[in-house]
């Protein structure tokens, strides 16, 4: 067996059949020098319940949910491939992914990480072909609902969705592991701004393909992502936006807002699915008010980690509101999705 060049790893809570799909994806890749780790954040030991060991993955048990990033951080540190693939367990990677995102990150030096064309499941549409980024610090996936054809050919990108990237092991131990505290939502966005800080690039590869089952777990606007999506938005600025873009970023999130509500009486967008769910405005303002008392609580540690990464930065404040004006999405457009 070659020395595994690439750690796959895939956190899972619920370890059902969707999980199976996902390692059997793994078990037929084309790129035979990678190892594959579940960590299994069920508390139950599901993971060993759906045999994932059968499949050839090493699996690694916690106590309780401790979220992705952490899943993902403890795998990684168990190993010392020079290469760290993330993949979520409701999706399934066609046999050419890793070998794709290998042929190109190592084609590149200056990159530290790779997007895969993320395509819906069972749908000729993209889940995401890399990040985007509003001004209030929300992230969109690119292309999200548009025909694959669109984004055929490689490209730099801003950074990728945690759902299926590949990350550069040097770059992470420059920069840092996934940040924990995210918990659920955003960790991949915040990991993608701190290596830019740093200097390091990502490439969009739409050979690198898989099928994702999008928002399965915590659902498509369930009040739990409603909430880690809102605060982690929170934490994501005040670590990684430039001093200008963070003094506007609430006037920006206030007119997000207004979209939203905007799109609700259109019947379109996340908060419209939210209230399709028979949940009221009411609740979904006390989910904003309980997101922004939880970053008060953490706002002395935010605000040291920001110093952190501003004294590593090589590239200016000008420099990094250049490189997220050039992938952003407007906050209408945002609300609309």
């Amino acid at each position: 067996m070659p020395e595994p060049r690439v750690l796959v790893v895939v956190p899972t809570l619920a370890a059902g059949p969707r999980l199976v799909e996902c390692l059997v994806s793994l078990l037929n890749q084309t790129e035979r020098a990678i190892e594959v780790t579940v960590v299994d954040n069920s508390g139950q030991r599901l993971a060993r319940q759906a045999d994932a060991e059968r499949f050839g993955a090493a699996v690694l048990e916690n106590p309780r949910n401790l979220g992705f990033g952490a899943a993902i951080n403890a795998a990684f540190r168990l190993s010392r491939a020079p290469f760290l693939a993330t993949l979520n367990d409701d999706a399934v990677a066609q046999p050419d992914w890793i070998r794709a995102l290998l042929r190109a990150i190592e084609a590149r030096p200056d990159a530290g990480m790779c997007a895969s064309q993320v395509r819906l499941m069972d749908e000729d549409r993209l889940d995401s072909a890399g990040m985007l980024i509003a001004r209030d610090g929300s992230t969109k996936q690119r292309g999200h609902g548009e025909a694959p054809a669109r984004y055929d050919r490689p490209e730099n990108a801003l950074f990728p969705s945690g759902s299926a990237a590949l990350y550069r092991r040097a770059m992470l131990e420059e920069i840092g592991l996934f940040d924990e505290n995210f918990f659920l939502y955003c960790e991949d966005s915040d990991l993608g701004l701190r290596a830019r800080w740093a200097g390091w690039e990502c490439i969009y590869v739409p050979e690198a393909v898989v099928e994702h089952r999008y928002s399965e777990t915590a659902g498509a606007a369930s009040p739990l992502k409603a909430y880690y999506v809102e605060r982690n938005r929170l934490f994501l600025i005040t670590k990684n936006f430039p001093a200008l873009w963070l003094a506007v970023a609430p006037l920006f999130a206030l007119a997000r807002y207004f979209w939203h509500a905007f799109s609700i009486l259109e019947g379109r967008g996340s908060a419209a699915r939210f209230r399709r769910q028979r949940r009221s405005t009411l609740e979904l303002v006390f989910i904003v008010l309980r997101a922004h008392c939880a970053w008060l609580f953490h706002l002395p540690s935010l605000w040291r980690k920001r110093r952190s990464i501003m004294a590593r930065a090589r590239l200016s404040p000008g420099a990094f509101g250049r490189l997220l004006k050039a992938h952003a999405i407007s906050t209408r457009e945002v609300a609309a999705l």
